[in-house]
């Protein structure tokens, strides 16, 4: 507390699954406010079973408010920071104690919840009315878009166009296998090695990099996004920002050279691999520092420390009851790691930890 019993203003930038926690984990210990451009926070690893359930958006998709009673929350995009304040595309300055800078990857969203069930239900529609589907991208989104849809619509023709030498090159090669191996056996047919330009297809037919053709009804695009940092670059963070657009943060996730500004998630400079649940560590660990600054507490060594996930854990659906599981010594495909994440996909969990009802 300040003098006068005054509480701390914290100031969250992006209320994805990062900056959602760390807000929820403020907003009875200080004033926050939650800047984001959408009225929501997805729970994004569920996002594709919404594609063939469009009314599980229902439960993945919640609006800030119903987690964040106790917290403002600004529907704008930040365009500038300054050493005390956010300047939103509104207009409006935002005055800060402690910033959290939590802006992930840029997305172009629905920026309502009605809107963004919507866009499912639209996607559901798309994929039930296609006899062929056309997936870009063998990382975890392709493989478990593709893998939804072959278990709800199995007479679906789905083809899968991957630039890379194998699927889902973030984790093991016997993994990537097991992912490959069980594709071919529900009849997708995976082409590695080449790209598709989706705008120059006509009447239905594709043409990959490679000179072969694939013929598809509809298509989907699932490869990365740039991380949300180009705004970052006129701002008092532009010298904090590497050679790929992400923040540098010391052990306390606080931004080098600055005490009281932290970054968390997919848009630090941190050496693991993006994933949900480690941007949700990144989140406790700022929580926690923050609540010692607040406290007035300034002896480093009793900030938090985050320690980088080296050893990759990677679990990946395939439908509604299979898996794949990269664990630091091995990788197992099946019903096993299907029964850790692929009914609910974590989505009871994720919820419980915002303090909501988990099964609505």
């Amino acid at each position: 507390m300040s003098l006068g019993g005054e509480k701390k203003i914290v100031v969250v930038i992006g209320g994805g699954v990062a900056g959602s926690l760390v807000a929820k984990s403020l907003q009875n210990e200080a004033n926050v406010s939650l800047i984001d451009e959408k009225e929501y926070f997805e729970i994004t690893w569920a996002s594709l079973r919404s594609m063939v359930e469009y009314s599980f958006a229902k439960r993945s998709v919640i609006t800030h408010s119903e987690y964040l009673p106790h917290a403002k929350i600004i529907s704008s995009a930040a365009v500038d920071i300054t050493d005390t304040d956010v300047l939103t595309k509104q207009g409006n300055r935002i005055w800060y104690d402690y910033l959290v800078v939590a802006t992930g990857h840029t997305q172009n969203t629905a920026s309502t919840k009605t809107e963004k069930i919507n866009q499912y239900q639209a996607e559901n529609e798309k994929i039930k009315a296609a006899n062929s589907i056309l997936i870009v991208g063998g990382g975890p989104t392709g493989v478990e878009l593709a893998a939804e849809i072959v278990v709800d619509f199995p007479d679906k023709k789905v083809t899968l166009v991957h630039r890379g030498s194998r699927l889902l090159e973030f984790i093991g090669e016997s993994a990537s296998k097991k992912a490959l191996n069980w594709l071919t056996s529900k009849k997708v047919e995976v082409i590695l090695g080449q790209s598709v330009d989706v705008n120059s297809a006509s009447d239905g037919v594709y043409r990959t990099s490679g000179g072969e053709t694939v013929t598809a009804d509809c298509h989907f695009v699932c490869i990365g996004t740039p991380f949300g940092s180009t705004w970052l670059k006129e701002t008092i963070l532009k010298d904090n920002l590497d050679s790929r657009g992400r923040l540098m943060v010391d052990s306390n996730l606080r931004i080098k050279g600055h005490s009281n500004i932290f970054a968390i998630g997919d848009i630090t400079d941190i050496p693991e691999l993006k994933q949900g649940y480690l941007a949700q560590e990144h989140a406790k660990v700022a929580a926690k520092n923050i609540m010692l600054l607040i406290k007035g507490v300034e002896n480093d060594h009793k900030f938090a420390v985050y320690k980088p996930a080296t050893k990759a854990l990677a679990l990946v659906s395939l439908g509604r009851k299979e898996g794949v599981a990269q664990f630091p010594c091995l990788s197992i495909a099946g019903r096993i790691p299907g029964m850790i994440k692929s009914g609910d996909l974590f989505v009871g969990k994720t919820r419980k930890g915002l303090g909501l009802q988990p099964d609505i």
